[in-house]
This record gives C-alpha cells, sequence and structure tokens, in this order.
C-alpha cells in the first residue's frame, strides 16, 4: 500500500522537476539525516538553508506568496499533509459481526431445524399412535401454517441484527464526526505574503514558513531557519526522553509529531503528510497489518504456530518503530488525522500506549459494573432456560410414554423431534429475553447522545467514558488563569520611579530616560507573536492575540502613548541576539540585544519576587541606579507587591543588565551568571477578573459533593485573594493554601522521597497551591488518586493548558484541556477540551456525567423487569402448560421493545439541575440502588398477580375459550393474546415509571422535553395494535374487541397507579413547606438545615432524619443556642461544607429526643493526627472531605460532652468546653 501511493508521487515528481530545484524524493533522504550529517549535506547540495528556500521558491521572511495555483501545485509534486483514513467498516461487515452473537446462532440454528420440519406431514393414521399433544386439532390449513413460526423467528433475528448493525454503524460515523471536529480544531501559524496567518494543519505545504513556539506539535517534517532557545521532545519518534536542543549551526532538523518544549523560531516545511517522518511509520504500520490480516485469512486453519510466529515478530517491529496513532485517532479508527502522535517519554512507547489505553478502559465505572452486572444475569437466564427446557422434555416424556403408556414409533419420531425443537426454542427464548444485550447499547447511546449535546456546552469529548467518569468526580483541580478567571489581562497598577501609582500613570510623570528602557523592554522582550489588535466590532476593546500577560504589557506601552510595533520593525526578531524563552522552571524571560559598540544589554521579564530576587540595583526617578538592598526588596514586597496582591494583581518585575565592551561576550549558556546583578525598572501589577459565572459554578459544585481545588504559578496572596472571590475560600476558614515549595518540603521525608502519607495529612484540607510547577500538579493529583484515607477513591478531574501539564491531565481521571490557551500537547493528554477555556463548561460536564448513570439506572430498572417477569411468565407457564404463554416471535418483539427502543428512549433522557443537589455515587456504589431493587421487585410481583391471574382464570373473566394445553400446530387463541398484549402494555407503562428512580412522584414530569422517548412509546404502541390486530400466525395473535382492548390498556395502565402507591410518603412539596418554614429563620441555620433536607428527599428517603415538622421550631433553637456558643467561629460554617461528599468531621445533625439535644461530637482523631502542625489544628471547616459524610456521628448525652480532651488553644478546644 505505501508503496504504491509513493511511486505514484514519485512519478508525478519527474514532471515537475524543471519546476523546483529539488524533487521530492531529494527532500526525503535529506530528512532522514540528523546533525552534523544533515549539516554537511544541506552545504553540499544547496549551499545553505536560504539556498533551499530559494530552490523551493520561498523566502525565509515573506514566506509562500499563499497564490492558490502555487499551492496547489506543491500538494500535486510533494503531496498534501493528511495521513490517507483507513476504510470505515461497511454496514455488511458490521452486520456480520452482529450475526455472531451466539444466542442468535442458537435461535437461528434452532428456527432452520423447526422449519424444515414443519413441512414434515406423518400418515393420518399413524398421528394418532403418537400421543394426545400431537392431537387431530388442527386442519390442512393450519398444518401447513407450520412453518410460520420458524420463519418468523428468522425474520425477528433479521430485525434485531440489522439495529444492532445501524447503531453499530451511527457509532462509527459519530466518531468519525468527532475526529474530524478535533481536527479542524487544529491549525498552525504560518508566515504567507509576509503576513503572519493561522491555517488548518491539513493546507501546510512544502515551502511554507511556519512559526513554532513552545507548546507546539510540529505539524510536519521541516529544517530551522531561525530559532530561540528551542527545545525538541522528540521522544515519540526516536524514544528519547531528553529534550533536544536546536540550533542551526548543531541540529536544525525538525520532525513531525515533535513536541516543542521549550522557545520559539521559523522552519522551512521540507516534508508533509505520507512523505514526512511520521507519515513514513504510518505507512510501514498500516502495510504490516494489511499483510497480517491477508495471511491470517489464507492460512489460518492450516499453519497455527507459523502465524504466532509471526505475530511475535509483528509485536517487535512495532516496538521497535513506535506507532504514532493518538488516543483519539485509535477511538475514531482512524479517520482521516492530520499528525496526532503520542507523547511518551519512555523508549519502549508501545507498551506505555497499550499502559495508557488500559488506564483508559480501567477508568470507566460503569462499563465495569455493567458487564458485571449483564455476565452475572445472563448465566442466571442460561440456568432458567436450561431448567426450562429440562422441565418440558421431562413433562412431555413422562405423559407420552408413561402416562399414555405409548411405545415409540418410527413414524412419530419427526413429530417428537418437533416438540423438542419447540422446547428448545422455549429455552432459547427465555435465554434472549433474560440477556440484557441491550445494557451495552444503552451505555454507548447515552454517552454518543451526551457527547453531541456536550460539544454545545463547549466541551469536546476526546474519550466518550470520560464523559460518564465526570459523573463520579470527587475533586476538581482548576487552573486559575482563563479558566476561573476571563484570562483578559491588563495592567492597572504600576511602581515605576520610586512611586507606587494606584493606576496607570500619565506618560508626563515617567522621566525620559525610564521611559525609554521600560518600552524597549516591553516591545523586544516578547514572543513576536503576541499583539494587540483593533477591535473587531467599533467601541469594542482592543483583541488580544497570543501571551495574555505580555498583551498585558504591549497594552501597557500603547497606554504610556508609545508604539512598540514602530520598535519592533525597526529590531525585527531576526535582530534578536539571544533570547532566553519563559518556561515553568525560569518563571522569566530573557532578551540580549547586541549594541552598536559591541556591548550587550539584556532585558529581563518575570514574577516579581522572583526577579528581585536577582536584582541588585534599582532605577530611581532621576534615570540614576541605586543600591538595591535585601532590605529594601523586603520594603517593597511588603509596601507595593503584597497590596497589590491582595487585590487579586498579578505582579511582574520588569529588569534589565548591561554587559560592557571591557568584560567581553559572556559565556550565554551559563544561565545563572547571566540572570544575576539586573537593575529593576519597575513593578506592574495586571487584574485578571474573575468571570462572571464562576463563583456561582463554584457554589454548585461544592453543593454537589465536589472539592474545588486551585492550582495556579501566581504569587500566594494573588492566588488566595482569588480564591477568595471565586467561592473556594470563604472568609474566616481555615482550609489550607500553600505554596509549591512548602507542599514539597511537607510531603518529602529526609531522603526527598515523597510519602503517601504525608500527602494523605495535607490533601484534604488544601484548597490553593500557588507558585506550583507542573510536577507539583502531577504529586497532588497522583497523591489524591492514590489516597486510602477515605473509604472511597477519589475521582479527580483536572484542568491543564500547558506543555507540561501533560502528565497531570494522563494522570487524572478526566483531564480537561483548554480549547483557546492550551497547547496540543496538553490537548492531546486530555479527555475533554474546553472550547471556550470556562470553568462553568465543567460543571455542565459533571452535570451530563451523572445525567448518563442515571439514564442507564433508568434502562436497567425497566429492563431488569421485564427481565424478571418474562423469565418467570416462561418458565412457570412452560412447566405447568407445557407451553410458554409468550411465544418466541413475541419474546421476540419483548426483547427489541426492551433493549432497543427502551435504551434509545431512557438513554436521551437531557439533565436536570437537580443532579447537582447530589453527593457522586462513588466508584463502589452498587449499580441497583435500594429504592431501584424496590422499585424492581415491587413492579415485578404486581406483573406476575396480574399475568398469572389472565392465565389461569382469564378465561372465564373475558369468557373465552382456554389457550392452555394447546396441541402442536393449533391457531392463536384470544386468551394468550389477552396475556400477551397486556403483558407489552404493563411494560409500556412502566417505561414511563421507570423515568424516575430516586423515589420522586411525578413520573410525567419533563416528559415533553424528550421527543425521542414520547415518540417511542407512542410507536410502540402503534405497532403494537398492529401486531395484535393483523399479526396472526407469526405472532401467535388473534384480533381482539374493543372491550378486550379497554381492559388491557386499563390493566397497562395500572401500573402507573401502582407505581404512585409504591411512591414514599415524603415528597417534593414537604421540601417546600420546609423551605418556607426555614425562610424565615437566620442564614446561618438555614444554611445548616436547608442543604440536609434536600439531600434526604431528593434521594426519597421515606424517613427523614430532621422530622418531624411541627418540631422544626424547636431544631432551630437548638441550633441557635449551638451556634451562640460558637460566636468566634461563626464564619467557619458553610453550605458548602455540609454538601460536600465527605468530611474529615462528620455533620451536625439535629435529632431532638425527648426534648433534650443531643449534639455530635467532633471526630478525634483527625484532631490527635493534625496536633503537631498547630496553625492547621481541626476546626468546623476545615476537616472537609475526610470521612463519609453522615456516617460515625457520636451522639452523647449532654452532660457528657463537657469531659471531652482537646489540645488547648487550637479552634476545637473553646467549641469542645462549651459543648
Amino acid at each position: 500500500m505505501a508503496n504504491n501511493s509513493y511511486s505514484g508521487v514519485k512519478n508525478s515528481t519527474a514532471n515537475h522537476d524543471g519546476d523546483f530545484g529539488c524533487s521530492l524524493k531529494d527532500l526525503r533522504s535529506l530528512m532522514e539525516l540528523r546533525g552534523a550529517e544533515a549539516i554537511s549535506k544541506i552545504g553540499e547540495s544547496y549551499g545553505d538553508v536560504q539556498g533551499l528556500c530559494t530552490r523551493l521558491k520561498t523566502s525565509p521572511v515573506d514566506g509562500l506568496s499563499g497564490q492558490p495555483a502555487d499551492i496547489d501545485k506543491r500538494k500535486e509534486v510533494f503531496g498534501q499533509n493528511l495521513i490517507p483514513p483507513k476504510k470505515p467498516k461497511t454496514f455488511l461487515q458490521l452486520v456480520w459481526e452482529a450475526l455472531q452473537d451466539v444466542t442468535l446462532i442458537i435461535l437461528e440454528v434452532a428456527a432452520i431445524v423447526s422449519l424444515g420440519l414443519s413441512f414434515y406431514r406423518p400418515p393420518d393414521a399413524e398421528r394418532e399412535h403418537c400421543g394426545s399433544a400431537a392431537g387431530g386439532v388442527e386442519d390442512d390449513g393450519e398444518a401447513e401454517a407450520g412453518w410460520i413460526e420458524g420463519a418468523a423467528i428468522l425474520l425477528s433475528v433479521v430485525c434485531v441484527v440489522l439495529v444492532t448493525a445501524f447503531n453499530d454503524w451511527s457509532k462509527e460515523k459519530q466518531f468519525r464526526g468527532l475526529q474530524s471536529r478535533i481536527e479542524q480544531e487544529q491549525k498552525f501559524a504560518v508566515v504567507r505574503g509576509g503576513q503572519v496567518i493561522q491555517i488548518p494543519v491539513a493546507e501546510i505545504v512544502v515551502g511554507d514558513v511556519a512559526q513554532i513556539k513552545y507548546g507546539d506539535l510540529l505539524p510536519s517534517d521541516g529544517i530551522l531557519i531561525q530559532g530561540n532557545d528551542l527545545k525538541i521532545d522528540e521522544s515519540s519518534l526516536t524514544g528519547e526522553s531528553d529534550h533536544v536542543k536546536k540550533t542551526l549551526d548543531r541540529d536544525p532538523m525538525l520532525l513531525s509529531g515533535t513536541h516543542v518544549m521549550e522557545g520559539s523560531g521559523k522552519m522551512l516545511v521540507t516534508a508533509v503528510g505520507e512523505n514526512s517522518q511520521t507519515g513514513i511509520i504510518f505507512a510501514l504500520l498500516g502495510a504490516s497489518e494489511d499483510d497480517d490480516d491477508d495471511e491470517e485469512e489464507k492460512e489460518a486453519k492450516k499453519k497455527e504456530k507459523k502465524e504466532k510466529k509471526e505475530k511475535k515478530s509483528m509485536l517487535t517491529f512495532q516496538i521497535n518503530v513506535p506507532s504514532l496513532l493518538s488516543p483519539s485517532a485509535k477511538a475514531a479508527d482512524g479517520a482521516a488525522m492530520e499528525m496526532q502522535p503520542l507523547n511518551s517519554d519512555e523508549v519502549d512507547i508501545d507498551e506505555k500506549r497499550k499502559s495508557n489505553l488500559k488506564e483508559k478502559k480501567e477508568k470507566s465505572v460503569l462499563q465495569g459494573k455493567l458487564t458485571k452486572l449483564a455476565v452475572q444475569i445472563g448465566k442466571a437466564g442460561l440456568v432458567m432456560s436450561a431448567i426450562t427446557v429440562i422441565i418440558l422434555v421431562v413433562l412431555f416424556v413422562v405423559d407420552t410414554f408413561w402416562v399414555q403408556g405409548l411405545p415409540w414409533h418410527k413414524d412419530c419420531t419427526p413429530i417428537y423431534v418437533q416438540f423438542f425443537v419447540k422446547f428448545f426454542i422455549i429455552g432459547v427464548t427465555v435465554l434472549v429475553v433474560a440477556v440484557p444485550e441491550g445494557l451495552p447499547l444503552a451505555v454507548t447511546i447515552s454517552l454518543a447522545y451526551s457527547v453531541k449535546k456536550m460539544m454545545k456546552d463547549n466541551n469536546l469529548v476526546r474519550h466518550l467514558d470520560a464523559c460518564e467518569t465526570m459523573g463520579n468526580a470527587t475533586a476538581i483541580c482548576s487552573d486559575k488563569t482563563g479558566t476561573l478567571t476571563m484570562n483578559r489581562m491588563t495592567v492597572v497598577q504600576a511602581y515605576v520611579a520610586d512611586k507606587h501609582y494606584r493606576n496607570v500613570p500619565e506618560p508626563q510623570l515617567i522621566p525620559a530616560a525610564i521611559m525609554d528602557i521600560l518600552v524597549l523592554g516591553i516591545s523586544v522582550n516578547s514572543a513576536y507573536t503576541t499583539n494587540i489588535m483593533s477591535p473587531e466590532k467599533e467601541g469594542g476593546l482592543p483583541r488580544q492575540v497570543g501571551n495574555k500577560t505580555e498583551c498585558a504589557l504591549l497594552g501597557f506601552a500603547n497606554d504610556l502613548k508609545r508604539d512598540y510595533q514602530a520598535i519592533r520593525n525597526e529590531i525585527p526578531e531576526e535582530k534578536l541576539y539571544k533570547v532566553y524563552t519563559f518556561n515553568s522552571c525560569r518563571k522569566s524571560m530573557s532578551t540580549v540585544l547586541k549594541n552598536a559598540d559591541g556591548s550587550f544589554r539584556m532585558f529581563s521579564k518575570g514574577a516579581s519576587e522572583i526577579l528581585l530576587k536577582k536584582c541588585s540595583k534599582l532605577l530611581t526617578a532621576s534615570g540614576e541606579t541605586k543600591v538595591f538592598r535585601p532590605r529594601d526588596r523586603e520594603d517593597m514586597v511588603k509596601k507595593v507587591i503584597e497590596p497589590m496582591a491582595s487585590e487579586g494583581l498579578r505582579t511582574i518585575c520588569l529588569a534589565y543588565r548591561d554587559f560592557p565592551v571591557s568584560e567581553g561576550e559572556p559565556d550565554w549558556d551559563q544561565e545563572n551568571d547571566i540572570l544575576t546583578s539586573l537593575t529593576c525598572v519597575c513593578v506592574v501589577g495586571i487584574e485578571d477578573p474573575v468571570r462572571p459565572e464562576v463563583p456561582d459554578a463554584i457554589k454548585k459544585c461544592q453543593r454537589a459533593g465536589i472539592t474545588v481545588r486551585m492550582v495556579t504559578g501566581d504569587n500566594i496572596n494573588t492566588a488566595r485573594a482569588i480564591a477568595t472571590k471565586c467561592g473556594i475560600l470563604q472568609p474566616g476558614d481555615e482550609f489550607l493554601c500553600m505554596e509549591g515549595k512548602e507542599f514539597n518540603r511537607r510531603i518529602r521525608n529526609e531522603k526527598g522521597e515523597i510519602e503517601q502519607e504525608r500527602i494523605d495529612k495535607i490533601w484534604p484540607k488544601l484548597r490553593v497551591l500557588a507558585r506550583s510547577s507542573p510536577t507539583d500538579k502531577h504529586t497532588l493529583v497522583k497523591g489524591i488518586i492514590d489516597s486510602t484515607v477515605l473509604e472511597q477513591r477519589q475521582v479527580v478531574a483536572v484542568t491543564g493548558d500547558g506543555t507540561n501539564d501533560g502528565p497531570a491531565l494522563k494522570k487524572a481521571d478526566v483531564g480537561f484541556a483548554m480549547g483557546i490557551a492550551g497547547t496540543d500537547v496538553a490537548k492531546e493528554a486530555s479527555d475533554i477540551i474546553l472550547t471556550d477555556d470556562n470553568f462553568s463548561s465543567i460543571v455542565k460536564a459533571v452535570m451530563w456525567g451523572r445525567n448518563v448513570y442515571d439514564s442507564i439506572s433508568k434502562f436497567l430498572q425497566f429492563q431488569l423487569t421485564v427481565n424478571v417477569v418474562a423469565v418467570i411468565v416462561a418458565f412457570t407457564g412452560a412447566c405447568i402448560t407445557q407451553d410458554s404463554p409468550l411465544k418466541a416471535v413475541q419474546m421476540l418483539w419483548v426483547n427489541l421493545i426492551m433493549d432497543t427502543f427502551a435504551s434509545l428512549a431512557l438513554a436521551t433522557e437531557p439533565p436536570t439541575e437537580s443532579l447537582l443537589l447530589r453527593k457522586p455515587y462513588g466508584r463502589n456504589k452498587p449499580l441497583i440502588s435500594r429504592t431501584m431493587m424496590k422499585n424492581i421487585l415491587g413492579h415485578g410481583v404486581y406483573q406476575l398477580i396480574i399475568i398469572f391471574t389472565l392465565l389461569f382464570v382469564g378465561e372465564q373473566i373475558f369468557d373465552i375459550d382456554s389457550g392452555r394445553y394447546a396441541p402442536l400446530h393449533s391457531p392463536p387463541s384470544e386468551h394468550y393474546t389477552i396475556i400477551f398484549n397486556t403483558f407489552v402494555l404493563l411494560q409500556l407503562f412502566n417505561e414511563i415509571n421507570a423515568r424516575k428512580i430516586h423515589g420522586e412522584r411525578n413520573v410525567f414530569d419533563g416528559i415533553f422535553n424528550n421527543l425521542i422517548f414520547c415518540s417511542i412509546v407512542f410507536g410502540t404502541f402503534i405497532i403494537q395494535i398492529v401486531i395484535v390486530q393483523w399479526g396472526g400466525k407469526p405472532f401467535s395473535c388473534v384480533g381482539l374487541s374493543i372491550d378486550q382492548w379497554l381492559w388491557c390498556t386499563f390493566l397497562g395502565f395500572s401500573s402507573l397507579l401502582w407505581g404512585q402507591v409504591r411512591r414514599p410518603t415524603h415528597t417534593h412539596s414537604e421540601l417546600q413547606v420546609r423551605h418556607l418554614q426555614l425562610s424565615n429563620t437566620a442564614p446561618s441555620v438555614r444554611d445548616t438545615l436547608l442543604p440536609q433536607c434536600e439531600r434526604e428527599v431528593s434521594t426519597g428517603a421515606s424517613k427523614l432524619t430532621v422530622s418531624p415538622l411541627p418540631s422544626l421550631p424547636q431544631q432551630i433553637r437548638v441550633v441557635n443556642a449551638f451556634r451562640s456558643s460558637l460566636s468566634p467561629y461563626e464564619g467557619l460554617e458553610k453550605p458548602e461544607s455540609r454538601s460536600s461528599i465527605h468530611n474529615f468531621m462528620t455533620h451536625p445533625e439535629f435529632r431532638i429526643e425527648d426534648s433534650e439535644p443531643s449534639i455530635p461530637l467532633i471526630d478525634d482523631t483527625d484532631a490527635e493526627d493534625d496536633a503537631p502542625t498547630k496553625r492547621n489544628s481541626a476546626s468546623p471547616r476545615n476537616n472537609n472531605n475526610a470521612v463519609e459524610s453522615g456516617n460515625n456521628h457520636l451522639y452523647v448525652e449532654g452532660n457528657k460532652a463537657a469531659g471531652t480532651p482537646s489540645a488547648p488553644g487550637s479552634p476545637l478546644h473553646s467549641q469542645e468546653t462549651s459543648l
């Protein structure tokens, strides 16, 4: 395959060799070289990179002209930048796969045997000797219609197969749509016609000049034209985890699929698509896979041993030539994709990829639980069907050969075999109904539906199971910039020329000498891709393009009435002598300019407290420098930086250093020597306002039992101020805010190793981690996930945008990457991409995730009810009447209703806000809750009573002939038709009951919001009428009268009435009454009781803990008394701590027993654990998140409470003694 496509391209190049100075083959062979070898080859063949540009008819400064004809010609000669997709499975292939289902195969075989035997008719004389069951009731017409049942079963199987295949086909189509959406999102910056433009990756052609920067995933092969401090991670191609430094004189070769870890630059594109290094490997893998498939087809049976050897060699080949498929590409089965290689740090990439995939697969809690359940139900169904067949056979044999005492006649053998086949078919249909093959279908439909809808909520899901996992999330570690804040930065304060300006100073207030240095530093010491553009709409805000912090500084230069662009035009990027780009270790960026006299000047900008430590001088108002001592630094931190930070401002220091000619050129690689003895010019305070919707979103998370933690690279004071504005911290909280250094010190032992026990003492109380590195983020996420402090394992979601966030995003249960600010590497490591970078979109993801779980639970409740009833009816009926009241074809119709249709109807329920009023289910919660089990058993028993009443006395109630004990090919009876019809209608109305699984009374609530549900229920009812009235022999039905239809419908509808009888007595209206009673109480008391009411009512608890209602005023008095004893700590209790999924200390739950208040003590164990670190000693709020809420309440009599020991001086002390 690869060879053919390559030779095609090669032939086409021969005709165009005159057009370009080098052929595709030349460029391909050039890109296979590395380092010095590549440089000498470029020197020999083209002179230098400039010479290669000339041959490719492009300019290193202005790029290609961008003319469509030129672009098309380049695509024709050098290929397009995409790798041909793997062909999707055809509909027929999917049909064939659906036919592989074991139960369907058994049914097909049984139906074919039944069909064959139905054409055999023994002589009438012999029939009498074959027993009463074979009876002579049927006339010739009925006997001839014996084939219909077998044919109908085959037809039903065909329907089931087609529906399954169609579902698989639409699922694959959605996957491909998702993949192409991801690809359309991916754009890259190239220079065309002297302008930097963003184009889709597929549009890049050979000869393009691409701008590369930190965090990019290189979309094609190329040669470096100009670079600043460029370091590339080539592990996805070479397996070497060390970052490779790229320079013009050492190693200018850049390869597709590698990641830019530091720096920036420009590259000349020399190979795209199938001819790039990634493309070549893809072609190799694709070819070898195809060969392997062909061999398997040819020699599957003959040479098994040989095949095993081939597979082994194939495996080693795959490890040597690592696959670059991204997880997203894998999911989409290779939909037309641009290069999205897997980022990997180990040599053994394939093994790593497998482990990653395993991790992803293991994560789906729901699918694991469902598979387990389906297997258990399947086994039970198999046992039931086997027993059914055995009992039917035994009863028939006993009745025919013992009771009737008949001998075995040769001529009767086919009739007996027909009976046995009939019994076997009944057994198989019991199995078909018992096996819940609709479960995986329901999960897929629900997830696919959710993913589609989540796109509208700005969540682009890359891994389906992430959507469901998000419903179980208990913790979110969020970035600050852009996620919680608007990522629209502006300088609002400045300390310059010995003065702190609370607003941006007027230009005339700053001395000219300082102004020149300041504006020159801002203009050149920032990425030239960062710009302030004119607003899109008149009167709007200027557009910020590129790094937002740099945009704020450029905006500051504009506010000072200076034009940064004029300075950049004067000093283009090529004239910059040396650039130290920003990274998470440096936390600063520096640019060196060479002056005309041979001296150098370096401009630096970075985090104020870090850069000030490297400053030894300060620029004063007179334009002179003065010595900047440590004492001066402390004063500046206290008087300037801390006040700025406490207002939530990010502080940036701007400085410079001169290197005189007399000292000679310094060694630029000795970074520590270079970045010292700086002169501080200015400190600015940059504001990034909190997104208006974030505080409300965080409140929702806290009510939903999800802890939100902020992990940021900012100053701790800035972080604390923003966290307070967002609602992550409340005034008076005792939660921890700490810096990365302090965090590392606390979690490591004397040897510097991380200890899980140490992390466990910190993370439950930690809410803000400031000045953190990506490694700290990964450590925190891993620590929370691996923690065993709580009974339930924590499910952690993480947001990230930088390249180095990759490990944390991969480690998290759900990784969210930023669609706007995120780098390609972060997006690739993530499960969900936030297309608007907004925290409130994460809350929507939680809502959808919980909705998936609830949808599956609704379907389960419905399906298991049908399973239980259908299996028991078939089994009991078969054992008592020697025939199943529900025939094989009818069972298959019921199976279709409950599997395919019900999964569609119940899996597409839209989510509601009420989903966020409860705690996460947790990983260990059983799939079938107690309420669901009551519903399943309650409805199951009710339906069985109705069906058995109809089965045994139905003929008397309706005054019709009995359908029991009918001979082999007897015509359908009204009696059994009524049973079948009532059974289906019971399921149909029970489907409406199944919409609510938490004991809610109004099952019709929001039913018209789900048109799919309404149309499926209505459609099923119409088809049922058609089947009963006109289905005839194939469906074993007889047309019913209007009276009979009304009775059947009434019996079906009665399951709704029975559902109302079974619902718990306390309802939503009671919650509303309590809301009203609470609305007149003090806010602090209301906050204490309200979430508790909501939680209990929402779970359908039939007995409320805070009960009865008339005692509410009494409870409020007790709470008030309790509060007054805590007056110094009144701000500590917040509703969020109560609705959190787990508390270090349990809730105060107030029970009034004999008018004597019993108040829970605080869990002592945590207070003891934390005694050594006094500032973190337990308080009513700081121990949130550690023990499952509502458990381990310790109630004591009032007089015993006073003697509880406690550490004096801790907030607990006064609390406990007052108790």
